[in-house]
C-alpha cells in the first residue's frame, strides 16, 4: 500500500511506502521527521503507480497546472511508447545524409581493429608490462609507436613514478 502524504512545515507531498507499517517518515524536502500516524493521508492506493500518479494530479492542481498535466499521458504510457520511437544508428546516420558503412570503417582505422581505443595512460602501462627492463627511451618509443607523442609519454612515465604505481631503479622501470 501507499500513500501520498504531505509535510505541515513544508507543504510538501512524498509517498510513503506501506504507511501503517512505518512509525515515522522523513520529509525529502525539508528533513523534518513525523509520526506517521499524524500525517494526513491524502490518497492511498494498492500500487505504486497510481499513488504517483494523484501525487502528480495534486501538484499540477496547486500549481495552476491541471490543463497541462491533463493533456500529458502518464510516464506509464509514454514508457510504451519509447521503444517504438527510438532510431538505430544506422537509421539516424543515413537520415543525416552520412553513410554508416563509412562511419564503421572509419572506427576501425581510428581504433586500429580493437572494439575500443586506449587511454595515454594505458599505452604507457602496457609498455611497462610488456617490454623487458625498459627505460625511458624504450618506453617513449613504444608509446609513440601506439601514438601517443614522445613529451606526453614521458610525462605520464613521470606521473606514474611520482603516484608510486611504476619504480624507476638504475633507469629501468617497471609498474607497481
Amino acid at each position: 500500500m501507499y500513500a501520498v502524504v504531505g509535510c505541515t512545515d513544508c507543504h510538501a507531498l512524498w509517498l510513503l511506502a506501506d504507511p501503517d507499517a512505518a512509525e515515522t517518515a522523513t520529509c525529502p524536502r525539508c528533513g523534518r521527521r513525523h509520526r506517521t500516524a499524524g500525517l494526513k493521508r491524502f490518497v492511498t492506493a494498492e500500487d505504486r503507480e497510481t499513488a504517483r500518479e494523484a501525487r502528480a494530479a495534486m501538484l499540477a492542481d496547486a500549481a495552476d497546472a491541471t490543463d497541462a498535466f491533463e493533456s500529458t499521458p502518464s510516464v506509464a504510457e509514454m514508457e510504451v511508447t519509447t521503444d517504438d520511437a527510438v532510431v538505430d544508428d544506422a537509421e539516424y546516420l543515413d537520415a543525416a545524409g552520412i553513410d554508416p558503412d563509412d562511419v564503421a570503417a572509419a572506427g576501425e582505422s581510428a581504433t586500429g581493429g580493437r572494439a575500443g581505443s586506449r587511454s595515454r595512460p594505458e599505452i604507457v602501462r602496457d609498455a611497462l608490462r610488456e617490454l623487458d627492463a625498459p627505460d625511458e627511451s624504450d618506453v617513449v618509443a613504444y608509446a609513440t609507436d601506439h601514438g601517443v607523442p614522445a613529451d606526453a609519454a614521458a610525462d605520464l612515465l613521470d606521473r606514474l613514478v611520482r603516484r608510486g604505481e611504476a619504480t624507476a631503479s638504475g633507469g629501468t622501470y617497471r609498474l607497481l
